[in-house]
């Protein structure tokens, strides 16, 4: 059973945080459109829905739709909130929970 977790690349517990990081950042600048040194100083602190003006309604869908095929994850529409998306933290935990869920 190792060898398919490892082929997949993620552990029984999924991806680790640093790597959950990199692909949410790459994600976020990859639909939005956002500059490398923009996305490399987010923080959990860091603002999103409502924060960057690139990140509205239409974006979301686009978002979790980039999310759920790059961390191989499934996001119902009940898993969707506005915490989840009010900072990046909230978006990187959502995204940890979700991997691991899985």
């Amino acid at each position: 059973m190792q060898t398919a977790q490892s082929t997949a690349g993620t552990k029984a517990t999924g991806p680790s945080r640093m790597e959950l990081d990199t692909t949410l950042k790459a994600i976020l600048r990859d639909v939005l459109g956002l500059g490398e040194d923009q996305v490399a100083a987010f923080d959990a602190d860091t603002g999103l829905f409502g924060h960057l003006p690139e990140l509205d309604s239409m974006a979301v869908a686009g978002l979790l739709t980039e999310m759920e095929d790059r961390l191989d994850i499934l996001i119902e529409d009940e898993d969707v909130d506005g915490e989840m998306l009010e900072t990046y933290g909230g978006l990187l935990a959502f995204a940890e929970a979700k991997t691991v869920e899985t």
